[in-house]
């Protein structure tokens, strides 16, 4: 087995409103598909004049006052400002869904088309969803960067919508940039971007590197991404990860192990008569996770739904999904320990393994504090080595994300970075 199996979707922030944010907190302790929220309505005044600052100074510099309007209606801070931001944006056509050829069959994208002057096509890849391109966190985050200018172009990758990475996942966004450069009013100058979020992010970087389409692309961004895949894995079982100077690791996230559980429930961790009763039931779970931000009520019906599932399962696969359902990390993750070994290993599936070749284009890597799914080390340690290699890449860990939800006020310094950061990928 070459792959790893995951359940989430990063974004920029949050998606609806009050209702949904209210939703957010009471299922925060519950819920692993948590959006990415920049700060809360109430904790907005320094983002307020940080991002007044980067607006007022900026006025000259298309680049900056694009992104400080961005991160404005990403964090949906509401009011005059956030009212302001959205009047400097770009009206936004949502073309219907769409599907492109791969190697491997017909593959689902969606194009947010802006109204303006279009400064480049980017390719935005979400990470392990079942709803994939439809995930409401992704369907907002491509509306906002395409009022920011420009066109956005969704694409899913089939084997992550099952809670599999595998090595044809890089194959699909290989392939997506070929589909795109066929558009040529898509890219006049022969090159898109690419933005992939969570484990999409290190594919997208270990796909910029092939030879069909490595001088295709203009940038990368790794939103919260991994440089190393068996790395990552340990962490989820053990909480175990490099140290890096300046940056704390945290324990890992429940959800993280019910995942793995998902992928290795075919690989023997349980008799073969009851792996597909423990995907099933691990699925249901992973279903009503998502459900937390979206709707309460079929959320803990599908927790309950998972709950008689594993009553009615066997031993193991019982007992593993009782550790899922109680979110035992103390339990599941040394169960899970011993069978990761030589899992993930592929070199289609790591950055930092990759026989295929290194991106000439610029890697931007974004990474929230103390993120508990994927280490926030890992952006740190892929941007060394990319450095190293003689890549160009610019890290950003952030103060205001993280894999799942931030809950502190911003400084503004963090803030002022956060546009930075956004206004060099606008630049490109």
């Amino acid at each position: 087995m070459s792959g790893l199996w995951g359940g989430e979707s990063l974004s920029l922030s949050g998606h609806g409103g009050t209702r949904e944010r209210r939703t957010a907190r009471q299922a925060r302790s519950r819920s692993r598909e948590l959006p990415c929220r920049v700060v809360g309505r109430t904790r907005g005044i320094v983002l307020i004049s940080a991002l007044g600052l980067a607006l007022g100074v900026a006025v000259a510099s298309a680049p900056f006052r694009r992104a400080a309007a961005l991160v404005v209606r990403a964090a949906q801070i509401g009011g005059w400002f956030e009212a302001i931001a959205r009047a400097d944006a770009d009206r936004v056509l949502i073309s219907p869904p769409t599907t492109f050829r791969s190697r491997y069959g017909a593959i689902p994208a969606q194009v947010y088309e802006p109204s303006g002057r279009v400064r480049r096509t980017t390719l935005l890849i979400p990470g392990i969803h079942s709803m994939g391109i439809r995930e409401p966190r992704l369907t907002a985050l491509a509306s906002e960067l395409a009022g920011s200018g420009v066109r956005v172009v969704t694409v899913a990758l089939p084997d992550l919508t099952t809670y599999m990475i595998t090595p044809r996942a890089t194959d699909v966004i290989e392939d997506a940039v070929s589909w795109t450069m066929t558009h040529t009013d898509w890219a006049p100058d022969g090159r898109v971007g690419i933005i992939g979020i969570s484990f999409a992010g290190g594919l997208a970087v270990v796909a910029a590197g092939r030879d069909s389409i490595r001088d295709k692309v203009a940038y990368v961004v790794s939103f919260g991404g991994h440089g190393d895949l068996p790395r990552v894995m340990h962490y989820l079982a053990t909480g175990d990860e490099r140290q890096v100077s300046g940056l704390h690791v945290v324990p890992p996230h429940d959800y993280g192990l019910a995942v793995l559980l998902y992928g290795l429930a075919s690989g023997g961790i349980v008799p073969a008569n009851q792996a597909d009763g423990l995907r099933n039931a691990i699925a249901t779970y992973l279903l009503a996770s998502q459900l937390t931000l979206v709707n309460t009520a079929q959320a803990n019906a599908a927790f309950a739904k998972a709950r008689d599932m594993a009553a009615a399962l066997p031993p193991p696969a019982s007992t593993y999904m009782k550790y899922v359902n109680d979110r035992d990390v103390g339990k599941l993750g040394p169960a899970i320990a011993p069978f990761l070994s030589g899992l993930g290993t592929d070199s289609a599936l790591s950055p930092m393994r990759t026989t295929s070749g290194l991106p000439s284009a610029r890697i931007y890597l974004l990474h929230g504090a103390e993120d508990s799914v994927i280490p926030t080390a890992e952006s740190v340690l892929l941007g060394d080595y990319l450095r190293e290699k003689g890549v160009d890449a610019r890290v950003l860990v952030s103060t205001l994300i993280t894999h799942a939800e931030v809950d502190r006020s911003p400084a503004a310094g963090a803030t002022w970075q956060l546009v930075a950061f956004w206004a060099d990928v606008l630049r490109h």
